[in-house]
């Protein structure tokens, strides 16, 4: 069987034989000389002479009445902390339930995942019954030929010193074709190629390849995709590295877990720091802080006793060498992926990234090399959150993570998320798009630094901080607004339009969550610079004097509300129309301002015709039509018309079961059934949207506590209803 592989073109020669070199001369015309043994040569030629090695008998013994000798495993790196892994354990053993099949089993994942770990701890605790095991580092070419080498060797050590090493690594293919019961553990393969000698030739033993190849191992009887430990498992691991030589002040040790992405490698890479520097870093926490403030140093160097190879960023280090020397482009993507949330990113975020055959070579490259795993079902992509870490941190050292290439791949990332938002807010069509955009823009907002914001971050920021206030979540709002309103300060200056709109959304928000203190004073700072820098009847002032009104209104200011309200009406009729939605909104607050102060004669007929105008514009369905329909229903009901009331409330609740204005609604309809005496229909009603308002809203929000105060009061009423039929 030849063995196909290159000779290196560098490394130690061979030794020099232990007999000296045979003569044999030939003195005659075509006259040919022989020597040595099976490997030497014949040459034929007038007065010819050759030299050839005079190889030991062994040479010329049949591989297969070769015995392995006692001591032949090499099993030298069985790992000393192993937790969990029981399910992985077990499918390989259950790759040898049908004996004597040749068996190759595959593991595979991410770099510093553990599948060394996993095979050594297998090979040396399992009742697998094989016999020699062997391990060989398979990452190339020339290490699968050299671990057959010395398998030859170990098998025959005087053949060590009389042949070189393809002709050992062929002698030790010859032997395990004739041999059963052995084990090879090829570690750490990149290239399937490297080991097709031994995958495509007729193996008679077992094989246990280890890769963070995902994508290539079809042939393998079993595959075992390795992925993080439980929190659990990793918690044990760190715990008991760091408490090996007695106890250990563990705070923020489940925290740091956490942080790492519980990723063995990088557990254990943390927890001989630790151990090493007692006095400097003492805790979990203490490391955490370091891996904040100097995340390359952290993720570069590891204890004393830790190989550079056997780091966090080394490892990957390799990987990105091998993914970059194939597709440039990958390594491109990945620092891109890093800003966003590391679950399910949608494809879509990588439209425009680069033409289609390019990009996806990218991601199915990526994905060979278990540096992300697609999700076909969600059309998404997941990274593991420390590689993102890694991605995303600057090293000069790293030829995968200059800064300039980080900057360039955050600002990407930015684009690409700001041109997926959809265009409008109101429309709950586009609602399922930006729920799953949400948790990739909350990501990059905590992962930009101050600095690094953009005028596109702050749009970002803005529009996802507007769309949690629509959606009755201005807690999660305002961190976003707050930022996006500092960014653009910075970058465009206090009065650019752009920074206008930001600070009118932070104003917003402050209205949303109910802080008014907050609110008034930046709406009238906005409305008074968007008149001096915009112009009276430029649409975005329009929309700053009619949020003061709502704010004034809010407040109980009813004095200073309705007259903004009616001023506002009349400028947006005549610069926008009378069927603009923005006019058709102002003529639905003057009418709900009028309702407030009680004057209902000319707050019902406002109502009614902006509900028909605005069925008529936007259609029966439409957020705004259902929030005027709500309004109308209940103006009837403060007039006492409950006959009316009670039905415009049944259709108004058609958003879904978690939205504010659905919440809302069924607080009022509820309140409309108790106002009826039907207190049988409003309590479980008043119950059911309480708990809803809670789940989604929170106990603090100022609809839940409304809800709450009417629940207690309906039962209240029930309770004295009871008493007095009882009396």
């Amino acid at each position: 069987m030849r063995w196909p592989f290159r000779k290196p073109a560098e490394g130690p020669q061979p030794p020099a034989p232990t007999r000296p070199p045979a003569r044999s001369d030939a003195g005659g015309e075509r006259s040919i000389a022989i020597a040595g043994d099976s490997y030497g040569p014949a040459v034929t030629g007038d007065n010819a002479s050759v030299v050839a090695l005079a190889l030991p008998p062994e040479t010329l013994r049949p591989a297969a009445e070769v015995d392995a000798p006692p001591g032949l495993d090499n099993l030298h790196n069985r790992p000393h902390h192993f937790v969990g892994r029981t399910g992985e354990l077990d499918r390989l053993d259950a790759a040898l339930a049908a004996p004597g099949r040749a068996v190759v089993q595959a593991i595979h994942g991410l770099g510093g995942i553990g599948k060394s770990t996993l095979a050594a701890h297998w090979a040396a605790t399992r009742a697998h019954g094989c016999t020699p095991v062997r391990w060989i580092n398979a990452d190339s070419e020339a290490g699968v030929q050299q671990g057959l080498a010395d398998l030859a060797a170990a098998l025959q050590p005087t053949l060590a010193h009389t042949l070189p090493v393809e002709k050992l690594a062929e002698r030790a293919l010859q032997w395990l074709a004739t041999h059963t019961g052995w084990l090879l553990i090829l570690d750490n393969v990149n290239d399937p190629t490297d080991i097709a000698p031994l995958t495509q030739g007729p193996t008679t033993g077992r094989l246990l390849i280890t890769s963070r190849l995902a994508t290539t191992w079809n042939h393998a009887t079993t595959v075992v995709r390795l992925d993080v430990l439980d929190p659990d498992e990793s918690l044990d691991l760190l715990t008991r590295i760091t408490t090996a030589t007695g106890l250990r002040n563990l705070d923020g040790a489940a925290e740091l877990c956490a942080e790492l992405g519980h990723l063995p490698l990088a557990i254990e890479q943390a927890a001989a720091y630790l151990v090493e520097n007692q006095v400097t870093t003492p805790t979990p926490r203490a490391y955490l802080d370091l891996l904040a403030r100097y995340p390359a140093d952290m993720y570069r160097d590891g204890s004393v006793t830790t190989t550079s190879e056997r780091t966090i960023a080394r490892v990957w280090r390799l990987t990105l060498d091998r993914i970059d020397s194939l597709h440039p482009l990958a390594g491109d993507l990945l620092r891109t992926l890093a800003w966003y949330a590391p679950d399910q990113i949608p494809i879509t975020l990588l439209d425009g990234f680069a033409e289609a055959p390019a990009r996806n070579k990218a991601i199915g490259l990526l994905t060979a090399y278990s540096m992300i795993t697609p999700d076909p079902d969600t059309d998404s992509l997941t990274i593991h959150r420390l590689v993102q870490a890694l991605a995303r941190t600057p090293d000069h050292d790293d030829p995968h993570r200059p800064p300039d290439a980080i900057g360039q791949a955050r600002n990407r990332a930015a684009a690409n998320l700001n041109t997926a938002l959809p265009a409008t807010l109101d429309d709950p069509a586009t609602w399922p798009t930006w729920r799953t955009l949400i948790p990739h823009a909350d990501f990059l907002a905590d992962h930009i630094t101050e600095d690094d914001g953009t005028v596109v971050t702050a749009r970002i920021l803005s529009e996802t901080g507007f769309f949690l206030c629509e959606q009755g979540l201005p807690g999660r709002a305002l961190k976003h607004l707050r930022r996006a309103l500092a960014d653009t300060e910075r970058v465009l200056g206090s009065e650019h339009p752009g920074t206008l709109t930001s600070r009118n959304n932070l104003a917003y928000g402050y209205w949303s969550a109910g802080d008014l203190v907050r609110a008034i004073p930046l709406f009238e700072r906005t409305l008074a610079d968007g008149e001096r820098v915009l112009g009276s009847d430029h649409p975005n002032t329009l929309n700053s004097r009619n949020n003061l009104a709502s704010a004034y209104e809010s407040a109980g200011d009813l004095v200073r509300a309705i007259p903004l309200y009616e001023r506002t009406l009349v400028e947006r009729t005549r610069v926008l129309g009378s069927d603009h939605p923005d006019t058709l909104t102002s003529r639905n607050n003057l009418a709900y301002g009028y309702r407030s102060a009680g004057n209902l004669v000319r707050a019902i007929p406002l109502f009614e015709r902006t509900l028909a105008d605005i069925e008529r514009v936007l259609g029966h369905d439409h957020p705004s039509t259902l929030t005027s329909r709500n309004n109308l229903a209940y103006a009837y009901e403060s007039a006492g018309d409950l006959v009316r009331a009670i039905p415009l409330f049944e259709r108004t609740r058609v958003l879904g079961s978690d939205h504010p204005d659905t919440l809302n609604s069924g607080n009022n309809l509820a309140y409309a059934y108790e106002s009826a005496g039907d207190l049988v229909r409003a309590i479980p009603l008043f119950e059911r949207t309480l708990a809803d308002c809670e789940r989604v809203l929170g106990p603090d929000h100022r609809l839940t506590r409304v809800v709450r105060g009417n629940a207690v009061a309906a039962k209240d009423a029930r309770h004295e209803a009871g008493g007095a039929a009882r009396s």
